[in-house]
């Protein structure tokens, strides 16, 4: 974050500039390589630091909208090139950004509020993520960022990946696909110091495992479906590409806003009569969101850029999430697990109108009003009932690289 002349996210030219300033003053130990192209013809770099042949692979920017891992990457490789006891017997390797297209698209480099946030908001559909889209596209399918990345494990063979996620709402949380024995400790003790709230009832993680707060492992494949909400299966993503070659994956997510509703582990008191109201009221909003798109329709007829895209995806989902929201089993829906559903139930209407807005603009004035004023008012709703508060980058940053370092070393430990 040096090379920035304020603190915000950098853009991915500003991170490749960063890396390669690395590089030149470490040649011996840091290289940077080009290890794929984008969709749009952006080059995918890796920067590596260390020759061991036993790797740890981190990976940030699979999603357009959680920027945080750009910042961690640098802040990881500086620590690992000052600290020489991170390279004993390992290898430290960054891609820099897996979606550099997407990050075109995400336009908030510093948000002040969540409404600043929501104008710029990009998220690739589903089949468009890299990590996500094995789950959903059949191989000879696969966008060429995602054949990069497996390229890439296939070719390191990492010990450990770590993706670098974010929450634009909630607390902090690991996903594993494997438990690492020990991490939660440093983990807890992380978020305390800099005061981020841990996630203790991650809308992702109904009924997984947990080996401490905020730590969850994945159910192993053939247990049931790893998202009781989604379809698609994860254990067909990029994360557990890592598992063929005996090692595992963990997700890191960290707050750019933070909400100490999330954890509270005690029981919801009412909590069928709590989510059907949320199953509703997701609903209603997205119709809200599905009338404005109709009426614009036949202005947008010959457009299907990503933003249009990933709206009208989000809209889509909306029918089966709600129904299967009414299905989760009552003993899993603590007083956290309600709030990060009422959270999420939120943002899906509100994304996909925030990015409706943007290809609306200059097309079609009265329904980018409409969807404008739909924005301002969910993001202040969004803001008042969760007591929303920007977390520090610096914090987020600092968290994020803690935890990183404290898996590699835990699972260094370990025979997998």
């Amino acid at each position: 974050m040096s090379v920035l002349p304020e603190l915000r996210y950098p853009t991915v030219t500003e991170q490749v500039s960063a890396a390669r300033a690395l590089s030149a003053q470490r040649p011996g130990v840091c290289t940077l390589r080009q290890v794929g192209t984008s969709r749009a013809g952006r080059p995918l770099h890796l920067l590596s630091v260390g020759r061991a042949r036993r790797a740890v692979l981190v990976v940030a920017g699979a999603h357009a909208n959680e920027p945080t891992g750009s910042c961690t990457q640098l802040d990881l490789a500086r620590r690992v090139l000052e600290q020489r006891e991170l390279r004993d017997g390992v290898s430290w390797h960054f891609l820099l950004c897996a979606d550099p297209d997407g990050a075109s698209l995400h336009v908030t480099p510093a948000p002040r509020s969540l409404f600043d946030y929501h104008l710029g908001f990009f998220r690739p559909a589903g089949p468009e993520q890299p990590e996500w889209a094995p789950s959903v596209l059949p191989p000879d399918r696969l966008p060429p960022e995602t054949r990069a990345l497996t390229g890439v494990i296939d070719e390191l063979r990492p010990y450990l990946q770590v993706t670098l996620h974010g929450t634009d709402l909630g607390g902090s949380w690991v996903q594993l696909t494997r438990d690492v024995p020990g991490l939660a400790e440093p983990f807890a003790k992380s978020a305390a110091e800099l005061h981020i709230p841990v996630e203790t009832g991650a809308s992702d993680a109904a009924g997984w495992p947990a080996s401490g707060p905020g730590v969850h492992v994945m159910p192993a494949p053939g247990i049931g479906p790893a998202y009781p909400s989604l379809p698609d299966d994860a254990r067909h993503s990029t994360w557990y590409h890592a598992h063929r070659y005996g090692g595992l994956t963990a997700v890191v997510e960290v707050p750019m806003w933070a909400s100490d509703l999330v954890d509270d582990p005690a029981p919801h008191p009412a909590p069928a009569a709590a989510i059907g109201r949320l199953a509703r009221r997701l609903q209603r909003d997205a119709l809200e969101v599905t009338r404005v798109l109709d009426h614009a329709l036949p202005r947008l007829a010959d457009l299907d850029g990503p933003l249009l895209r990933a709206a009208r995806w989000g809209l889509e989902l909306v029918p089966g999430l709600a129904s299967d929201l009414l299905h989760i089993p009552p003993a899993d829906l603590t007083r956290a697990y309600v709030g990060s559903v009422d959270a999420f139930a939120r943002r899906v209407p509100l994304r996909a109108a925030a990015m409706l807005l943007r290809v609306l603009r200059g097309t079609d004035d009265r329904a980018a009003n409409q969807l404008e004023e739909l924005v301002s008012t969910w993001s202040d709703a969004f803001a008042e009932r969760f007591r929303a508060r920007w977390v520090p980058l610096e914090h987020q940053v600092e968290h994020q690289s803690r935890t990183v370092v404290a898996a590699a070393l835990h699972a260094r430990e370990r025979a997998w």
